[in-house]
This record gives structure tokens, C-alpha cells and sequence, in this order.
């Protein structure tokens, strides 16, 4: 696959923390259309600061960031970015913050420009996509983890991303949300990186897998998915 095809691309790409030191060290990496690379590694390895890394909420200490076909370093250069790569934290208490479920689904879209009716319509329909109907009128902070997570994940795919970015997208959920997060992410177009220590998770979605290490990244054969018999 061509790197000057690529969707998002980085070169050189360090940083390291006062205290941690580096957790990356000169990583090259690219995303193309249609892959979904399930990125692996050790608890503090930099998997979460690489993706803040994509979209700006950190500054690379060295090295080149290219996203949708544009050099970014900037912080002007990284709105557009965030507003075209969806990205769900780690923690959903991160990203949800309006009172109610349906509130928070239509936050994007009204900040993108499409009427209250519209935006409306859209959270609605997300939410039904993932099994989430009936949620609407609930209270955010009352949800249970995994709840949490799935409408999180609803409000990232209510703006319609180009790209997705999924820290960790599988925690707290039980095994019915678990593997209705799997279907619906197999069903859907965006190019991804998913942040997971979920081996089944990673084998039943994933496309290729990079492991992140001693501040290196590098590819990782992909295992079969483990299937449970009765």
C-alpha cells in the first residue's frame, strides 16, 4: 500500500514525558482507507499519546504528521482534523457532559451546522443502530460503564467521521454489547485504530495488528479470533 495514499501518516514521530521519558521514539506509521489496525501494547507504552498525538491534543517533541492529505503541526491545523477523526477516550466520563443521552448523541451534529430537528433525528437513529433506543431521555451520569460507553461511541458516530480513533472501546461492556460493538463496527466504512488488550476483540475486527513497545512500534501477526463451544 502507498504511504502517499494514506489517509493519516506519521514519520519521526517522538515524545517523552518528564518522568516517564520517551514513549516514542522516531515511529513511522500510516493508515489507509478501509483498514481497521488494532494498535497493542503494555499498559504506559504512549498507545493513548500516539492518538492525542493525531489530533493535537499533545505537541510532538520530533517528527511529521500528516492527516486528509495536509502537514499538520499547528494547533489551527489540528481543528480541522478533529472535527473529520472521531475519537472515543478511554474514560466515557471524558466526553459526556450534557444532561441528558440524547442531549449529548446531538451535541456534534448541531456543532457542525445541522438544525436542532436534524440533529435530533440523527442521535436518534444512532442510538437505535446500536441497540441504544430507549436511552434518550436517561441521565448521563446514571448510566452504568458499559452504557456509558456505547453512547459515547454513538455521540463520535453521530458527526460522521472520516476516520475513527478507539481507545479502548470494548471495556465494561458485557458479552451481547460487546459483540453487537463488534458487528457494528465491521459494518461501517471509516478507517480505524482501535486501542484494545482484548485478543478475541482485536482477531474478530481487526485487519492488521502494531504493537507498541520500548518506544517502538512494530507489526504483529494476527491470531484467530478464539471461539467459545458449548
Amino acid at each position: 500500500m502507498s504511504e502517499q495514499n494514506a489517509i493519516i501518516k506519521v514519520t519521526g514521530l517522538s515524545y517523552r514525558y518528564p518522568r516517564r521519558g520517551v514513549v516514542l521514539d522516531s515511529v513511522d506509521f500510516a493508515l489507509h482507507a478501509g483498514e481497521r489496525v488494532a494498535l497493542t501494547g503494555p499498559n504506559g507504552a504512549g498507545k493513548t499519546t500516539l492518538l492525542h498525538l493525531l489530533v493535537g491534543l499533545k505537541k510532538a517533541k520530533a517528527g511529521d504528521i500528516w492527516a486528509f492529505g495536509e502537514s499538520r503541526s499547528e494547533e489551527k491545523q489540528f481543528i480541522d482534523v478533529r472535527a473529520r477523526a472521531g475519537f472515543l477516550f478511554q474514560d466515557p466520563d471524558d466526553q459526556l457532559f450534557c444532561p441528558t443521552v440524547l442531549e449529548d448523541v446531538a451535541f456534534g451534529p448541531l456543532n457542525l451546522g445541522k438544525s436542532r430537528e436534524e440533529a435530533l433525528k440523527i442521535a436518534s437513529e444512532t442510538l437505535a443502530s446500536l441497540g441504544m433506543e430507549g436511552f434518550e431521555e436517561r441521565i448521563t451520569h446514571q448510566l452504568s460503564g458499559g452504557e456509558k460507553r456505547m453512547i459515547t461511541l454513538a455521540s463520535v458516530l453521530a458527526m460522521e467521521p472520516e476516520v475513527l480513533l478507539l481507545d479502548e472501546p470494548s471495556n465494561a461492556l458485557d458479552s451481547d454489547a460487546r459483540q453487537r460493538l463488534i458487528d457494528t463496527l465491521l459494518g461501517l466504512p471509516q478507517a480505524m485504530i482501535i486501542i484494545s488488550h482484548d485478543p478475541d476483540f482485536i482477531a474478530q475486527l481487526a485487519t492488521r495488528e502494531v504493537r507498541l513497545e520500548d518506544a517502538k512500534l512494530r507489526a504483529v501477526n494476527l491470531t484467530e479470533p478464539q471461539r467459545v463451544t458449548a
